[in-house]
């Protein structure tokens, strides 16, 4: 029984049940249930703090999981891992009163308020900086206005509490993170293991494409293949018209919009745009 934990709450459970459900399997909870069994799959989904789960994959009591990079890395447990998910994304900075005139490099000897501390410790040790962290369970943005810190470190998302705060980032992130799948090193090789990890790289695919139908002519047709060339080539099916001809390509979804705009100077018509539920390329 392949044993995945997922994140309890939050933004970061709400995107792991969304993406393992669309990948077909069941792990919906409709209470305060602590795991789920899928029996179809042979799959125990269990619920745990998003903060805990880099711990228990390593020490080999789940399989596999779901956190985020930035708790990954502050656990410092020897994880793999196997596949960054595309949701929760945010960067880790440091932050200071706004015009304090300070920079990373001149945080040698300030307090340092932070949720993550091995994540600081060990940046301020590749700085070769010396300063004082104040470990705090959340809500770090207060800590200086209430004299506890001089600065904090803490996950920016847009950076608006930070600019309530009255505070800004200094410098560049010390990480980009994300949602990720993890394992133990022992665990990667899993073939139900393999078989989640396809199925969610499927999911990811198809949100990252849609499939476009069109006519075009065929007197432009080649310069219409060259804007939907597809994963391999797109699909060519003739119709009535001896004229004309359908075309069928994935097409990139941040890209959609100027292809069909191209499509349309090129002739073609019927332009249909697909989602696509799950692919495997």
């Amino acid at each position: 029984m392949l044993k995945v934990a997922i994140p309890n709450k939050g933004a970061l459970s709400e995107g792991a049940v969304e993406i393992l459900a669309n990948a077909g399997y069941r792990c919906r909870r409709y209470g305060r249930e602590l795991s789920i069994l899928d029996r179809e799959h042979e799959v125990e989904f269990l619920y745990l703090r998003p903060r805990d789960i880099a711990v228990y994959a390593s020490s080999g009591i789940v399989d596999a999981g779901i956190t985020g990079r930035d708790l990954m890395h502050d656990s410092q447990s020897k994880v793999v891992e196997m596949l960054p998910l595309g949701f929760g994304r945010s960067r880790f900075c440091y932050a200071a009163p706004a015009g304090s005139g300070l920079t990373r490099e001149k945080l040698g000897g300030l307090r340092i308020a932070t949720s993550y501390a091995n994540i600081v410790s060990d940046d301020l040790a590749k700085l070769g900086i010396a300063a004082n962290i104040v470990k705090l369970d959340g809500a770090v943005e207060i800590s200086i206005q209430l004299g506890v810190a001089d600065a904090i470190a803490d996950v920016v998302d847009s950076g608006r509490t930070l600019m309530e705060a009255g505070l800004e980032i200094l410098g560049e992130p010390v990480m980009l993170s994300e949602a990720v799948l993890i394992s133990a090193p022992g665990k990667t090789e899993n073939p139900a293991l393999g078989s989640l990890v396809r199925r969610v790289q499927g999911i990811l695919v198809a949100r990252e494409y849609c499939l476009l139908e069109y006519v075009a002519p065929k007197a432009r047709l080649e310069e219409a293949c060259a804007v939907t060339p597809g994963v391999k080539s797109p699909t060519l099916s003739p119709v009535h018209d001896p004229d004309w001809m359908a075309v069928a390509a994935m097409v990139k979804r941040k890209e959609l919009n100027r292809v069909i705009d191209r499509l349309g100077e090129l002739g073609a018509h019927g332009i249909i745009a697909h989602d696509i539920k799950t692919c495997r390329l």
